[in-house]
């Protein structure tokens, strides 16, 4: 019994953890249904960060930053009014905070905090890489992405766990094998995986606010010619989190022109209602 428990435990959280993202249309892995407890727990993350780093304020690009996420904001409600879910982004408090960080990133998270890191702003350039970085990092939060890699997270814990159990007989060198071997092989064939998907989906889905806001699409496969520009080389995209630069760009440049067609569909639907 005690060699099945645990596999009976991971299916089962599994089987229950697959739900359909409204965002997407696919089912994906979420353990976390309660979206004001994950709201909540991401809040105090946010508020600690805030209180540790210094914000900018009162500058053009702060002013950008926050003007650009609220256009995103309102392109996110008109994008789930015209799916017909209105209320999606009742629980959602949004925020748009630059940063000063030398550091290429920004981040949003659950609940709609925004962070911009000031060392991103060269690369982003103008009002429309803005807003690619801005769609982009909406998006994760929109399609839940954050719960979906705990999520993952769990069932890899449970596997470990599986794994531990199985091999308990075994002497102390292959037991360790075993579990290096579980270690990689999950990694490498689900974790990173995951992730990549994660991004691509992130891509294209703010692509879609970005110009449903009314940004020019354009810019963001430019957006990414310049991040591999000033990427020192990378590691192949198998050992990585993210999709390679010039996977990305392509990805981008095929999906401009159906981000173009539904943004004037979503935008001739809202101006008829």
């Amino acid at each position: 019994m005690m060699k099945t428990q645990p596999f009976i435990i991971a299916v089962f959280l599994v089987f229950l953890g697959c739900k359909t993202n409204v965002l997407t249309g696919k089912k994906t892995l979420n353990f976390f249904g309660d979206n004001k407890q994950l709201f909540a727990t991401s809040l105090q993350q946010y508020q600690s960060f805030i209180n540790e780093n210094e914000v900018v304020t009162n500058t053009k690009e702060a002013d950008l930053v926050k003007s650009i996420g609220e256009d995103i904001a309102r392109a996110a409600q008109i994008y789930f009014n015209y799916k017909g879910q209105p209320n999606m982004l009742n629980d959602y408090n949004w925020e748009y905070n630059l940063v000063k960080n030398k550091q290429v990133n920004a981040w949003c998270m659950p609940g709609g905090k925004i962070v911009f890191y000031t060392g991103i702003m060269p690369i982003a350039a103008n009002p429309d890489g803005i807003a690619a970085i801005m769609g982009h990092e909406v998006a994760h939060a929109l399609a839940d992405h954050g719960a979906q890699r705990m999520s993952l997270s769990i069932v890899q814990q449970a596997g470990s766990i599986i794994t531990s159990e199985a091999a308990k007989n075994q002497d102390a060198q292959k037991q360790q094998q075993i579990m290096m071997a579980y270690g990689v092989g999950t990694t490498l064939g689900g974790m990173l995986p995951f992730s990549r998907k994660h991004e691509s989906e992130a891509d294209k889905i703010g692509l879609e606010l970005m110009t449903i806001a009314g940004y020019n699409p354009e810019e963001a496969p430019k957006l990414w010619e310049r991040m591999k520009a000033q990427s020192k080389g990378s590691q192949p995209e198998f050992l990585s989190t993210h999709p390679s630069e010039v996977r990305r760009i392509a990805n981008l440049q095929s999906w401009i022109p159906g981000a173009k067609a539904l943004a004037i569909q979503i935008n001739a639907t809202a101006v008829a209602h």
